[in-house]
């Protein structure tokens, strides 16, 4: 692990320590001072707008199992799998400058309901080589985000009620879509654009952006 922080970050570190923790006790105390990092991290970020910025960032990590699968990242939509927010994506860029987190220059507005971009569309035209040509950021039913297989949540369109169903990884049980969050996953995932369908993060259904192409909170 040392070895591995010192090739990835080769200009930031000198010397790296390792700690490995195995007391529950000591466990638990650390994990509430990782928590207190992260939260002051999410209220950073809390008070920003899409509208705001003109630079958003990709990930393009889960590409070694979702070749054509490419993240948008903005201070309104965390990644998929809710690890990485705006700041985080600009961060590790200034780290890693030809890493998996690229700016992306959002350029005209095509459709401001759907969060339709022509730079973002460019720029995940060119990551997901070739294989996407359209991307909208609040939308689940026109050029969704392609999926990979890491998102914490599910969100998919129930023509019965005309509404939108929403599911977390942790759940086990049937979905009224009739299916598992695990047979939605295989359906949706390896990088794959499924209208109707959208992988999302749980910070996500917090924003004031959420899927707002298709009626947003109300429909949920």
């Amino acid at each position: 692990l040392a070895s591995k922080f010192r090739m990835d970050f080769p200009q930031l570190l000198d010397a790296v320590a390792v700690t490995l923790i195995t007391d529950k006790d000591k466990v638990l105390a650390a994990k509430k001072e990782a928590e207190k990092v992260y939260d002051e991290r999410d209220a950073r970020i809390r008070g920003m707008k899409d509208s705001e910025v003109n630079t958003y960032y990709s990930c393009t990590l889960c590409q070694t199992f979702a070749p054509n699968h490419v993240c948008v990242i903005t201070p309104e939509r965390p990644a998929l799998c809710g690890a990485i927010s705006w700041l985080d994506g600009k961060i590790a860029f200034e780290i890693s400058p030809s890493g998996a987190n690229q700016p992306i220059e959002k350029g005209s507005v095509i459709n401001a309901q759907n969060g339709e971009f022509d730079g973002v569309n460019r720029f995940v035209k060119k990551a997901s080589h070739g294989e996407i040509d359209r991307c909208s950021l609040y939308s689940v039913m026109e050029y969704p985000m392609t999926c990979c297989g890491c998102f914490e949540c599910i969100a998919l369109m129930l023509p019965e009620v005309n509404g939108i169903m929403v599911v977390n990884r942790e759940f086990k049980g049937i979905t009224p879509s009739g299916m598992t969050f695990s047979t939605l996953a295989g359906t949706i995932g390896g990088g794959a654009q499924t209208p109707g369908f959208a992988g999302i993060s749980k910070n996500y259904i917090l924003s004031d952006r959420f899927l707002q192409g298709d009626g947003g909170i109300e429909r949920l």
